[in-house]
């Protein structure tokens, strides 16, 4: 579980870019944080494993707060997904697979195998894959290795930051799905960052909706479709009222 109890941040300490933050991330859970640009969703992610730090609140993972842990090691036993993919275009994919099972000393064998083992889980046959460079892969079949490293060393937790945002809508909504699939498959607990209602929707089993650094509204998302605790809620979901309307009776 993680939880995050009265978490704020600032740069100058004067404004604010997530403010008294309380959430819990219960496990085996998708928890979707949503908004607009700016609204705090990233920085909050970040917090979960200290590539920011936080200027007042409480984190907890396991019950063990982050403050007490070294920031190199926690981030290595939190996955993490995001955007930019961050593949490095000198190496193999096998390689950028198993970049932090080698930082943490596993034998090359160890590796290999657990490489090829992700490549199959993703979709990815390693014969035609593992040798290959970034630069020789699709947008889907880079992020698809990226989702494969984070996977590594079998994190309990996996960190998503907008990991589909830059894809075309086909190979987005594949990979939608194919990651609904991975979580059936092997029960991880993951925080999930978007601005897309509709990827939010598809994906949570929560949705936090964040506004100005502030918690809107947490709740699932027939709760947030049909029970909008806000005026912001009630217009953010409103806008694509048409599309919305068929959603409703898929939940």
């Amino acid at each position: 579980m993680i939880q995050i109890t009265s978490v704020s941040k600032s740069y100058d300490g004067v404004s604010y870019a997530v403010r008294d933050l309380s959430l819990e991330v219960t496990e085996d859970e998708t928890l979707v944080l949503l908004g607009s640009s700016g609204c705090g969703k990233t920085t909050t992610l970040k917090m979960i494993n200290r590539l920011i730090e936080p200027t007042s609140g409480t984190i907890l993972v396991d019950g063990e707060d982050i403050r007490a842990q070294d920031p190199v090691a926690l981030r290595r036993r939190i996955g993490y997904v995001f955007q930019g993919i961050g593949l490095f275009p000198h190496m193999t994919v096998e390689s950028n697979v198993s970049i932090v099972p080698r930082l943490l000393g596993w034998p090359a064998a160890r590796r290999g195998e657990r490489a090829h083992e992700l490549l199959e889980l993703v979709g990815l046959e390693p014969g035609e894959y593992a040798e290959r460079y970034p630069r020789e892969l699709s947008g889907g079949e880079q992020q698809r290795v990226g989702v494969a490293r984070s996977l590594a060393t079998d994190p309990e937790y996996l960190l998503m930051d907008e990991p589909f945002g830059a894809l075309d809508a086909l190979t987005r909504d594949q990979l939608q799905q194919e990651l609904l699939a991975l979580k059936a498959r092997l029960k991880k607990t993951i925080v999930f960052v978007t601005h897309d209602i509709f990827e939010a929707l598809t994906l949570a089993d929560r949705i936090a909706v964040l506004h100005e650094g502030h918690l809107e509204q947490v709740g699932t998302p027939d709760e947030m479709v049909n029970r909008p605790a806000t005026d912001f809620v009630r217009e953010f979901f409103g806008k694509p009222a048409q599309q919305l309307a068929a959603f409703k009776e898929m939940l």
